[in-house]
């Protein structure tokens, strides 16, 4: 079981009727969680930098479980943020101690879902609203997880929702975030995540041999890519004939995200990848320097020796707007 880190951005979790029922029901059904109450730990704003960054580093998973306050996180887990994700440590020529991480932002949220849409008074969906913090992952390099959140979880007596509905919403969002960290520390999905990371390492190397690809591709492998369609693994070699012929060796596929989701008797796997490469003169790319941001689908199936097998494979360039 991967181990789990709960940061508790409530300013005030004893008087949460939310965020406390879910930090609760998590510390009790995980095994390795620690959970930090930045409340009772900084009531003063004075961050111990060294001894956040530590328990980010003994981490697998780290959930930032939070009430949204005015679009936002609350003031003390924004100083966290600011303290902690520090230059050479979070980003920067040296700062690649959260990278490969998994990141769940865990949030309640007062209004109702409706409000939080083009026509609602709010506007903007919750999902643009997190971009912020979506960004912070992908500079860090670490795997930004869809977020959990629960519309509805704010409790005034007498005026605003009733106590035990509030809570029991409460109570599902728990089970919904136990699910998520569970699948995220699934051993299957341990293995394809390091399968993965060995793959973009060959690629960014763009060696000879295709064997370090082909192993981990099934013999009717179907490959979609702008370059066009291609079967089986003389069609994956046709392919990366291209790649070679257009990339420089030593590039970089920076993987900001990734998704897997049991799907019958295999895995769907959804990646964010922004590749950053040097081309050749004589390619398609007249020898530009290239940072190009990707989409990627893989089907991806076990064999009877417990290899994850790609069995399609699709890649889509996010275009710019």
């Amino acid at each position: 079981m991967s181990k789990v880190l709960v940061i508790s951005g409530h300013p005030d979790l004893d008087a949460s009727y939310t965020n406390s029922v879910i930090i609760k029901q998590v510390s009790q059904h995980l095994t390795d969680v620690s959970v930090r109450r930045l409340d009772q730990l900084y009531p003063d704003y004075k961050i111990d930098v060294a001894a956040e960054q530590q328990a980010l580093i003994a981490a697998d998973i780290v959930v930032l479980q939070f009430p949204l306050y005015w679009y936002s996180v609350p003031a003390l887990l924004k100083k966290w943020i600011d303290d902690v994700f520090s230059f050479n440590f979070a980003y920067g020529t040296h700062g690649d101690k959260l990278k490969g991480k998994e990141l769940i932002l865990s949030f309640t949220i007062g209004g109702p879902a409706e409000s939080y849409d083009p026509l609602g008074y709010n506007h903007f969906t919750v999902e643009q609203l997190v971009h912020p913090l979506q960004q912070t992952a992908y500079l860090a390099g670490m795997n930004f997880q869809t977020p959990i959140y629960t519309h509805r979880m704010v409790y005034i007596p007498g005026v605003y929702n009733k106590l035990e509905e509030v809570q029991a919403r409460a109570e599902d969002h728990a089970e919904r975030l136990l699910k998520t960290i569970e699948v995220i520390s699934d051993s299957s999905q341990a293995k394809i995540t390091t399968m993965i990371r060995q793959w973009f390492a060959q690629f960014d190397q763009l060696g000879s041999d295709t064997q370090v690809y082909t192993r981990y591709l099934a013999e009717s492998v179907e490959w979609s890519s702008p370059e066009g369609d291609f079967i089986g693994h003389q069609g994956f070699e046709d392919w990366y004939g291209i790649a070679r012929a257009t990339f420089k060796p030593n590039c970089q596929h920076d993987i900001h995200q990734i998704d897997i989701t049991p799907q019958g008797d295999g895995y769907q796997v959804e990646l964010r990848v922004l590749l950053t490469a040097d081309t050749y003169p004589e390619s398609v790319m007249k020898g530009e320097r290239i940072s190009l941001p990707v989409n990627e689908v893989w089907q991806v199936k076990f064999n009877s020796q417990g290899v994850p097998m790609i069995y399609s494979y699709q890649v889509t360039p996010v275009l710019e707007k």
